[in-house]
């Protein structure tokens, strides 16, 4: 087993861009606590390179923008196009994340309720969170009128990644960010 091989490919996997030889060098030699030699660095890159070079996997080691990184392989271009294109189109706009977040805190809650907290009409970003089935009818209210109540669904909980509502944020987790300096110059 080659462990610099091994770690130099963890690196430029979780690497959001393309990593270079000297930060692959500094990395390592830290990690290891002793100097790894860039020759010993570009052996295991030119092995890493033909490893992934089989048909057996979908993406390849590629040398861009001076470093290295995992792309795909053009084969997969159109499947990975279709994909994105679906992904954008779950994306949520930020009055639909505002008046989503709204119900998730206050449900069963009714679109004038979430209107009078947010201070515009929602019509348009409850209907798209029903469409997106983000949102369900949970009944009526008693209230005059009998407007309808909205919560979310089980579909919610799975495209935000938790297992109950009680896993949502409280107030408590936010902490006020002192970089906003809106107003005040920068000291350049």
């Amino acid at each position: 087993m080659d462990f610099l091989q091994n770690h130099i490919e963890a690196l430029i996997f979780c690497s959001p861009n393309p990593i270079k030889v000297k930060e692959l060098k500094a990395c390592l030699s830290e990690m290891f606590e002793a100097d790894v030699p860039e020759k010993d660095i570009e052996e295991a890159l030119k092995r890493l390179e033909a490893k992934f070079e089989s048909e057996e996997f979908s993406f390849g080691l590629s040398s861009s923008g001076g470093g290295y990184q995992f792309l795909t392989k053009p084969a997969y271009q159109a499947s990975i196009g279709i994909m994105l294109k679906q992904q954008s189109k779950r994306r949520l706009s930020t009055s639909a994340l505002e008046t989503l977040s709204i119900i998730a805190y206050k449900q069963p809650v009714t679109k004038s309720d979430v209107e009078s907290i947010r201070g515009v009409n929602c019509d348009y970003a409850v209907q798209k969170l029903l469409e997106k089935g983000l949102l369900e009818i949970k009944g009526k209210s008693e209230s005059i009128g009998r407007p309808l109540l909205y919560g979310t669904s089980d579909f919610f909980m799975e495209y935000f990644g938790i297992n109950s509502l009680n896993e949502l944020p409280t107030p408590k987790d936010f902490t006020p960010a002192d970089d906003n300096s809106i107003g005040e110059e920068s000291e350049n």
